[in-house]
């Protein structure tokens, strides 16, 4: 058996089964993106880990390297966000070949601490390797929640709506600028979907509106798309989900991309990933006094763009003209089954 035989998540379930240990002190381990661990005092400890490999995760012709750098500690940083966290420390790993120039890995590291000095992170270690192949950046973030103000995947309930902030697809659109520069004459200005793209905004600021609320009742940030990670929540949660096509907050690029490509604008929102836009439900009351105190305080626009089912009324997409559509995952998956 092959590992594309079973894909990304199996695969973690599996290795899961081969080294779990039951622990009063892992709140939430692996399966989740940061780990949630138990320490002394009123916080938790979280860890995450993310790894940008070349031609997987970028064309190194295509981005600079302090971009890259900006990047690798930035996806990391959503992460920590998503679960109402903030960021402390961080230990960064290379595998470099032999053949590359010093400069560039000092580029790299001019991004990792721009973008570690605009969110307080402290770049305390890492390790280093030679790599006979291509380039991968791996970072590792510490942070701290404070135990009654952790968000979960798993805290959806029937009944509660659905937000996101900001714009869907920009970061997707960016990738097919990149692998298709004639696309852009039909967005015009392409660099704010290449920005999204290249150097992701982690919402720290909005998951700690978030947090300090209290409101939220599960949250994740949109890395592998919209469909893909609304249903992580709904796994975890024990919950279905009915998403509105029509509320989708899609960015101009992705609309004009999709027009031009005469598909449905809604399909790269859903499908596209690497957005880093959080995601999270709210009991009906709570929802627009929330999405209204995100705004108010960071600037951030804030949708509702969908609701909470029972579990046995399925995941839902309700398109413009009325029609539900079953809302199966899209998004990236590392080893998709074949």
């Amino acid at each position: 058996m092959r590992i594309a035989d079973i894909g990304e998540f199996a695969l973690i379930e599996r290795l899961h089964g081969l080294v779990a240990m039951e622990r009063p002190d892992v709140i939430v381990g692996i399966g989740d993106d940061v780990a949630v661990l138990s320490v002394d005092g009123d916080q938790w400890l979280l860890a995450t880990v993310d790894c940008q490999v070349e031609d997987v995760h970028f064309l190194r012709r295509a981005i600079t390297p302090a971009q890259l750098g900006r990047r690798a500690l930035a996806i990391n940083l959503s992460d920590l966000a998503a679960i109402g966290g903030y960021p402390l420390f961080a230990l960064v790993s290379l595998g470099l070949p032999n053949s590359l120039d010093v400069l560039w890995v000092e580029e790299l590291y001019h991004g990792l601490g721009h973008e570690a000095r605009q969110h307080g992170v402290a770049i305390v270690g890492g390790n280093m390797t030679r790599s006979p192949g291509g380039i991968w950046v791996d970072v590792t973030v510490l942070g701290r929640v404070r135990r009654d103000e952790v968000i979960l995947r798993s805290g959806a309930r029937p009944g509660d709506l659905v937000l996101v902030t900001g714009q869907l697809g920009a970061a997707a659109a960016g990738l097919q600028l990149l692998l298709d520069p004639e696309l852009t004459h039909v967005v015009g200005d392409p660099e704010p979907a290449l920005t999204r793209h290249f150097t992701p905004t982690p919402r720290l600021a909005e998951a700690a509106v978030i947090a300090r609320s209290r409101q939220a009742t599960a949250m994740i940030d949109l890395s592998d798309g919209l469909s893909s990670d609304i249903g992580h929540i709904c796994e975890q949660s024990g919950v279905g989900v009915r998403l509105w096509a029509a509320a989708l907050p899609i960015a101009p690029a992705a609309r004009a991309i999709a027009a031009a490509r005469g598909e449905p604008p809604w399909n790269i929102a859903l499908a596209g990933g690497e957005d880093y836009e959080l995601c999270f439900t709210a009991p009906p009351d709570a929802a627009a006094s929330l999405a209204a105190a995100i705004q108010e305080q960071t600037g951030a626009l804030v949708t509702v763009v969908g609701e909470i089912l029972p579990a046995e009324a399925g995941r839902w997409m309700r398109l413009p003209e009325g029609d539900a559509i079953p809302l199966a995952p899209r998004g990236w998956e590392h080893f998709k089954p074949v």
